[in-house]
């Protein structure tokens, strides 16, 4: 019914709860730290993220996609980051990037002509490039600083979060887990 690696997993989180290995974990849904995290889903920061800035289970509401990247001001990200800050209590964004990263030069008519690839029909693409630009909706960055930048920026500007709310841009090493200040594009 399931493939090896899921069926291993679900194995483990049977033994996982049933030897009460979630007691460790155990904190409730406000961030301790009143911090919210945009960063990027790459697997290289699945726990190097929070081990490099000493985080814990609990410490800070954690969103990631590719490339850490905010597409506009009604995403999902924007609609997450405010449900962070006005019902759990963030007052502090902060937005992540990493060198080295997969969204990077991302090309939309490449990642359509994947899809082709894979069986999806013309007409789907197409039927789902009714709502928007696909291509552009689909391509990444060249920058990671100017990428973290206009995410640092489009929070700024946006008129629903309060005035007080700080937003910083950060970029880290996929390697290392340093963290530097991006710079401003």
């Amino acid at each position: 019914m399931y493939n090896d690696v899921i069926e291993k997993m679900l194995e483990f989180n049977k033994s996982f709860v049933e030897n009460k290995t979630y007691n460790h974990f155990l904190t409730d849904k406000f961030p301790d730290k009143k911090i919210a995290i945009l960063a990027c889903m790459d697997t290289r920061l699945t726990q190097l993220l929070t081990a490099a800035l000493g985080l814990k289970n609990g410490d800070a509401k954690i969103i990631k996609n590719a490339g850490a990247q905010l597409i506009g001001p009604y995403d999902s990200v924007m609609k997450s980051l405010l449900i962070a800050v006005y019902e759990l209590g963030a007052t502090d964004i902060l937005v992540i990037g990493h060198d080295d990263c997969g969204v990077r030069g991302l090309k939309g008519e490449e990642l359509i002509e994947l899809m082709k690839e894979r069986g999806i029909s013309e007409e789907a693409i197409e039927m789902a490039g009714k709502g928007c630009d696909l291509k552009q909706w689909l391509n990444g960055f060249e920058d990671i600083d100017e990428s973290v930048s206009s995410a640092v920026r489009q929070i700024k500007e946006f008129p629903l979060f309060p005035a007080e709310i700080r937003v910083y841009g950060f970029v880290m090493d996929p390697a290392t887990g340093a963290m530097r200040e991006a710079k401003e594009v």
